[in-house]
């Protein structure tokens, strides 16, 4: 039982760790190491696990379609975590809108920080606790926060880049409480999943979060562009391509969701 919750446990969260975890299994009983089994199991898949992460699934991804984020002094992960789980890959045409906002951004002290994206592998397996996050086509990125004095910066306020959310005031509409009086216990959900508040002091930047997504919306490939009513209406943001996500997802006032054609 507990080698079926693991191999489930690290296929959800890697989509590869659970085939890694059989390998190092078979590799283990046919070295036959008796003493020290568990740690020498750990060593095997760590290994295993960074070799494959960071050798050969790039090279078997473009098979699928599928290719790394590219990074550039402008394009980085929130969290290096999200590279090591395989949670960096999207088809090419959604690097180029990445790529083609990083140059909009030019001149400019913001950078764009993802946070999931998509497996290296197989169109509809899911990327869990994502609904949609399952054809190389979609990505989320962090909001855009600044100093008390104004000042913008590209630090965040959780470790994960989740669960840190910018609340509707009291003048804004509040599709919070709307989906949660409607049952959608799940809507803010992702509070439970910061790994740890930092950078208590900053303040959400909506000078800075309003020009990435002016620039993102100008892109043609953009198909939707998900983010909480309340701050729809604070950036005065009209565009048609912006759309309320539903309440069957989770709230997005701690991220932007993007997705292309």
């Amino acid at each position: 039982m507990l080698h079926i919750f693991l191999f489930t446990f690290l296929t959800i969260l890697s989509q590869i760790g659970g085939v890694v975890y059989l390998l190092s299994l078979i590799i283990l009983q046919k070295w036959k190491w008796k003493s020290n089994s568990k740690c020498k199991l750990l060593i095997i898949f760590t290994g295993l696990y960074l070799m494959s992460t960071l050798l050969f699934v790039p090279l078997i991804a473009p098979v699928f379609g599928r290719e790394k984020i590219k990074h550039t002094d402008r394009i980085k992960p929130t969290n290096y975590v999200t590279v090591l789980l395989n949670r960096n890959y999207v088809i090419p045409k959604l690097n180029e809108v990445l790529i083609q906002t990083d140059k909009e951004l030019s001149g400019s002290d913001i950078k764009i920080h993802y946070l999931d994206a998509n497996f290296p592998f197989l169109d509809k397996f899911p990327l869990l606790p994502h609904l949609s996050h399952a054809d190389g086509k979609k990505i989320d990125i962090s909001l855009i926060y600044e100093t008390k004095s104004g000042k913008i910066t590209n630090k965040q306020k959780s470790i994960s880049g989740y669960g840190v959310f910018e609340g509707p005031k009291s003048n804004e509409y509040n599709q919070i409480e709307v989906c949660k009086k409607k049952g959608y216990f799940q809507y803010d959900f992702t509070k439970y999943f910061t790994f740890g508040e930092i950078n208590t002091g900053l303040v959400f930047s909506e000078k800075g979060t309003q020009i990435v997504l002016r620039n993102i919306l100008k892109n043609k490939n953009l198909q939707k562009l998900f983010i909480e009513p309340h701050l729809k209406q604070r950036l005065n943001l009209g565009h048609s391509k912006i759309r309320f996500h539903g309440c069957s997802a989770v709230r997005h006032d701690d991220h932007i969701h993007i997705q292309i054609k």
